[in-house]
């Protein structure tokens, strides 16, 4: 199934860029079985797929990093070998990541020129030409962004610009983008697009990877999608809808993305009064039940993740208390929320919440060393016993669990953080961000799951940026502006609008009070 863009003519132009018939192997395991790919100047094309599809082998193999054991890259039609990422990027290829890379202490313009700034008459660095020539590629793109000023302090919106920018200036003809939305919030994304559309107008290909389809519809015109490292179909979006893709990406039919159960309150699991740290967040009151699922909503930099921080020990708190099953406890430390019976999956599960170089089964054992030592020792039967069985549970897909945790898809290492703390028998959960960079597929396996724990009576605090998942997910909406919730939505009064409302600091209908009194 494809489809391809045509001249006025009718005919159909030359890709800038393509792959054809491409296999890349890693050992046993076949990473990419023949695949074919054209990207189109003016064209942004969407790569999509599940964690483990082939993906980020592909991006690899386009920018130099892996070299194809069979088929071939075309550059304007005609066969190209890149050898490294520096032989990919003088040919026009540039690649821009989700986490940018740049030298904190430097500026801006001198980030972009890193390696080769251009040099006056004596050899000295010509700094008012290069922050000139950097102010035109950002008058290019159309932002106002200082070329003088550090990159330290900028937010990730502003260093991808600067990323994209340092493409630019290399004369990149072909941008891929992958994930590069994952951290941002609506405003930024929209804004990357706008800068993106320039880009497209001006003659660039790009190559777009997201994990949000909506962002897929908004932006692209055509779709490749892969699975299981196989080519399944490149086509335009017209006419295509985000079930029919999902079809694609994962061979089957999701029975929902959100499949909320039907569960019995229990009784109150956690309660915060009047938690507040000065300058963060303040007067924060609310409760979570047996069986439900509470979600914190908001825009970034609310202050949510630091209530969930403070409320487990990680972060202090200058007033206000906790509870948890009916007993006060000073969270002075992460060892004394577990003790009370509380569990935290942080946002970033790479830096906060695995060690990536230990081995699947030392992860899920690292909550719980003492019940699993003899003597002082580890037990390795027990060990690999308790992560074997959180493993079946969860449905992770690996090849041992001695393998490092490093080498799993970002889905299975979520799973994996999550058995880690499940492991505790947790009688309240807080999950931050618990899809964010994962696929469509293992989302809806991790709907499920947090749905099956909350019907088995565990307390759930879900922070989310994901609007359509707090919606498909929570019981109630707690929304918080500028370190103050301000709404308190039911489930079947939260909309995108109520919730819209509350998190930019207007409130409407649908806005309940929060904090105990509202959950009496």
């Amino acid at each position: 199934m494809t489809a391809v863009p045509t001249t006025p003519g009718g005919d159909p132009p030359a890709p800038v860029l393509a792959l054809r018939g491409v296999e890349k192997s890693f050992g046993a395991v076949r990473a990419l079985h023949g695949v074919s790919l054209d990207l189109y100047a003016g064209e942004a094309h969407a790569l999509a797929g599940e964690n483990g599809a082939g993906k980020s082998t592909l991006i690899k193999t386009l920018a130099g990093v892996h070299r194809p054991d069979a088929g071939q890259v075309l550059l304007d039609g005609r066969p190209v070998v890149f050898g490294n990422p520096a032989t990919a990027r003088d040919a026009g290829v540039a690649v821009i990541y989700q986490e940018p890379t740049l030298f904190p202490d430097l500026s801006v313009a001198e980030n972009i020129y890193m390696g080769r700034q251009p040099r006056g008459a004596l050899g000295r660095i010509d700094r008012r030409g290069m922050n000139r020539t950097t102010g035109e590629l950002f008058a290019r793109l159309g932002v106002a962004l200082d070329p003088e000023q550090p990159a330290r302090g900028l937010s990730i919106a502003d260093q991808q610009i600067v990323e994209i920018a340092k493409a630019l200036s290399f004369d990149a003809r072909v941008l891929i983008m992958d994930e590069p939305t994952a951290a941002l919030t609506g405003s930024e994304v929209a804004r990357l697009f706008s800068v993106v559309r320039t880009l497209l107008d001006q003659g660039a290909a790009v190559l777009f990877i997201s994990h949000r389809l909506e962002e897929i519809f908004a932006l692209c015109r055509r779709v490749t999608t892969l699975r299981d490292g196989r080519w399944i179909a490149s086509e335009t979006l017209d006419g295509l809808t985000e079930d029919d893709l999902v079809r694609r990406m994962v061979g089957r039919d999701l029975d929902s993305l959100y499949p909320k159960q039907d569960t019995v309150v229990g009784e109150t699991a956690l309660r915060v009064e009047h938690l507040t740290r000065e300058g963060v967040f303040r007067d924060i009151s609310f409760e979570v039940r047996g069986g439900e699922i509470v979600a914190l909503a908001g825009l970034v930099g609310a202050g949510r993740s630091e209530v969930a921080r403070a409320v487990f020990g990680v972060d202090r708190y200058d007033a206000g208390s906790v509870e948890v099953v009916g007993r006060t406890y000073k969270a002075a430390s992460p060892t004394a929320a577990m003790a009370a019976g509380l569990a935290l999956v942080p946002e970033d599960r790479r830096q906060q919440g695995l060690v990536m170089d230990l081995s699947i089964e030392r992860n899920i054992g690292l909550t719980r060393l003492k019940a699993l030592a003899k003597a002082g020792l580890v037990d390795r039967g027990a060990e690999h016993a308790t992560a074997r069985d959180w493993a079946l549970r969860l449905q992770l897909k690996f090849a041992r669990l001695s393998d490092a945790v490093g080498v799993l898809s970002g889905g299975n290492q979520q799973k994996v953080v999550l058995a880690k703390w499940l492991a505790t028998d947790p009688r309240v959960l807080i999950v931050d961000e618990p899809t964010r960079g994962i696929d469509v597929g293992t989302k809806a396996e991790v709907h499920r799951l947090l749905s099956g724990l909350a019907a088995e009576g565990l307390a759930i605090l879900m922070i989310s940026s994901d609007l359509p998942e707090v919606l498909g997910m929570a019981d109630r909406v707690l929304v918080m502006h500028e370190g103050r919730i301000t709404a308190e939505i039911p489930r079947s009064d939260a909309s995108e609008e109520t919730v819209m409302a509350a998190a930019t600091g207007r409130t409407g209908a649908g806005n309940a009070p929060h904090g105990k009194d509202a959950a009496a």
